[in-house]
């Protein structure tokens, strides 16, 4: 295939609206996998849900999405900055709501991986994790 084909494919693929299905790249230590996303009966909105593991002593930057997050601790120890409140930490079986657009950051604070259960009700279309500078 040539070059100019390959562009033509990649092109038609971002232009086709499928590009907002790749999961950014993802950061050292940290690891997203997408597990469900599907349409709601709202227009506009979608639910993804995904399973993200950090390594120990891992923190995923200041970032926010286009919705609400619902977080549910699947193991390990998880802390948690969330613009406007204190700095929570949290352990597997809690929980933790985050409005949408707001900007919050996270941080694997045990000793060995956490992951947390990530459902997001989220504008549809839109990149799913907004990263801060």
């Amino acid at each position: 295939m040539t070059t100019t084909r390959i562009m033509g494919v990649a092109a038609l693929i971002v232009g086709g609206g499928l590009a907002r299905h790749v999961t950014p790249a993802q950061q050292p230590g940290t690891k997203r996998t997408d597990l469900q996303r599907h349409d709601l009966g709202v227009p506009g909105r979608e639910v993804v849900q995904a399973r993200v593991e950090l390594a120990p002593g891992v923190a995923f930057g200041k970032h926010w999405h286009p919705g609400e997050e619902i977080v549910y601790v699947l193991e390990g120890s998880l802390e948690y900055q969330v613009e406007g409140k204190p700095t929570t930490t949290l352990k597997a079986g809690d929980v933790l709501f985050i409005p949408s657009r707001t900007i919050h950051a996270a941080k694997n604070v045990g000793s060995g991986t956490g992951a947390e259960l990530a459902t997001y009700v989220a504008e549809k279309g839109k990149p799913l994790v907004v990263m801060v500078k």
